[in-house]
């Protein structure tokens, strides 16, 4: 059985996005409430493997989530990009006329800014996660709230879904990264051919300078798929940069990263993995 830490609650999208990506085995889910705590449940049982959202295709990126693993340095395993589709969830016996209030993740509430646009009169309230949300509603009988969660999230808690599918952008995905120790991801990945690599390093601050590292990229034919940049604390307008890549072949990568190394300092490479699957629409 894989133990699998999340941050949310039963029912939360972090959870469903465990369950798709180790489809056929047994998860059970160890809920957290920040995505700190994930890595705190790894290092107090090895054995647990970490999910954690990386990016989403409205929202952008989770940006502390890059910072996190860079300093805690567990490699990446794999990836999945989940489909997200909202619900309205509200106790029993209640319609759509009876909401005063609507909580859940301020992301979630950002996804849905059209739906909740024909809801004048209800008030917005922001949650630490959606299926907690849920929970709130179930375990303290809020009449009158809704939550915006996934289908999972009612059902699990008992609650009645008001409406379905009331994201803004039905094209919305989160990229989740699965993580843990060395050799609980050499177990995961055994058999899989390596494709796609997260990586994160810094460049002088002079002209060109990055330019002259996507080149040598360009180069050995390593396709660039995502390239992030965030400030580096006490560096005044110097960034590192998180850079996800895919190749074909591995030898060809390892070469890409030997001719980048004298451009570039701190390289740290997050982890090499297999390009995950997609959820259907």
């Amino acid at each position: 059985m894989r133990k699998v830490a999340i941050q949310g609650g039963l029912g939360a999208y972090h959870g469903i996005a465990a369950e798709n990506f180790f489809v056929g085995e047994e998860v059970e889910i160890v809920p957290c409430i920040t995505f700190k705590d994930i890595f705190t449940s790894i290092k107090k049982d090895p054995n647990i493997i970490g999910i954690m959202a990386i990016e989403n295709t409205i929202a952008g990126s989770l940006l502390q989530n890059y910072e996190l693993l860079k300093t805690n340095k567990l490699p990446i395993a794999g990836e999945y990009k989940q489909r997200v589709s909202h619900c309205l969830a509200a106790l029993p016996g209640q319609s759509i006329h009876d909401i005063k209030e609507v909580t859940s993740h301020p992301i979630a509430l950002m996804q849905c800014v059209d739906f909740l646009e024909t809801l004048p009169k209800v008030k917005v309230v922001e949650h630490e996660d959606t299926a907690l949300a849920a929970k709130d509603i179930a375990d303290k009988n809020l009449v009158g709230t809704a939550a915006i969660c996934s289908t999972r999230a009612a059902e699990i808690y008992g609650l009645d879904i008001l409406a379905r599918g009331i994201e803004t952008n039905k094209h919305n995905f989160t990229r989740f990264l699965i993580f843990g120790n060395r050799w609980i991801v050499d177990e995961i990945q055994k058999d899989e051919v390596l494709n796609k690599s997260s990586i994160v390093f810094t460049v002088p601050h002079s002209e060109g300078s990055l330019s002259q590292v996507l080149s040598v990229l360009s180069f050995y034919h390593v396709n660039l798929t995502k390239i992030q940049s965030l400030p580096i604390i006490g560096r005044e307008w110097e960034y590192q940069f998180y850079v996800d890549i895919k190749f074909d072949n591995y030898e060809r990568y390892q070469q890409s990263l030997t001719a980048i190394r004298p451009l570039i300092s701190d390289l740290k490479i997050l982890g090499d993995y297999p390009e995950g699957r997609q959820s259907e629409l």
